[in-house]
């Protein structure tokens, strides 16, 4: 009985060993991959207020290549991780002074300037080359809808304010404005796809 025992359990580690290895070979040969939009976007015209309580327009944006991501800062789950992967892509951008970094949030009546102002400091955000961007809520969430995400007013699941799906996701804009690709922002390796993707447009 001992020996029986002690050969299952040696029998489980090798099973265990095996899935571990499997999967860890799996993820990493499943790359990020950037993922269309489901239309035509343009980023359209907007006047905001950035976390430093300084005015920003579109205008002022015009000629950048734009990583942007969504959030509400009180999302304790996906906000912290896509925000920890934009911090990694600020990293790996500096000294490119044509990419800028712009978080949207969905719930501005919570997310303030000085609530963005401590947000963007708890992921070292730097004041002149990552936005954290609040404002009326209407001007935001038109801009949002028009420019970036749609809207599900129907999933009685859907907890994010505005109603907008896939909020995870990181939307990569040319410097024409264009939207060129959105990437899960989810995912560990979801900075080096957008940098990646970054190079391929200047090219």
């Amino acid at each position: 009985m001992r020996l029986f025992l002690w050969g299952a359990l040696a029998l489980s580690g090798v099973c265990a060993i095996g899935g571990w290895l499997l999967f860890a070979t799996l993820n990493q040969s499943a790359k990020a991959t950037s993922i269309p939009p489901d239309h035509p976007r343009q980023l359209v015209d907007f006047v905001l207020t950035d976390r430093t309580g300084r005015t920003v327009t579109r205008a002022e944006l015009a000629g950048k290549i734009l990583v942007v991501d969504f959030l509400f800062t009180s999302c304790s789950l996906t906000c912290p991780a896509v925000n920890r992967q934009m911090a990694e892509i600020q990293r790996l951008t500096t000294g490119q002074a044509d990419v800028r970094l712009v978080s949207l949030t969905v719930d501005p009546r919570s997310d303030t300037v000085p609530v963005l102002a401590e947000y963007g400091q708890r992921f070292g955000a730097d004041t002149n080359r990552w936005l954290l961007l609040t404002g009326e809520k209407k001007v935001l969430h038109e801009l949002i809808a028009k420019s970036f995400l749609a809207q599900d007013a129907d999933d009685p699941f859907n907890y994010m304010p505005g109603n907008f799906s896939h909020t995870e996701r990181i939307a990569l804009v040319d410097a024409g404005g264009q939207v060129q690709a959105y990437f899960d922002g989810l995912r560990d390796d979801a900075a080096q796809a957008v940098v990646a993707e970054i190079a391929r447009l200047k090219k």
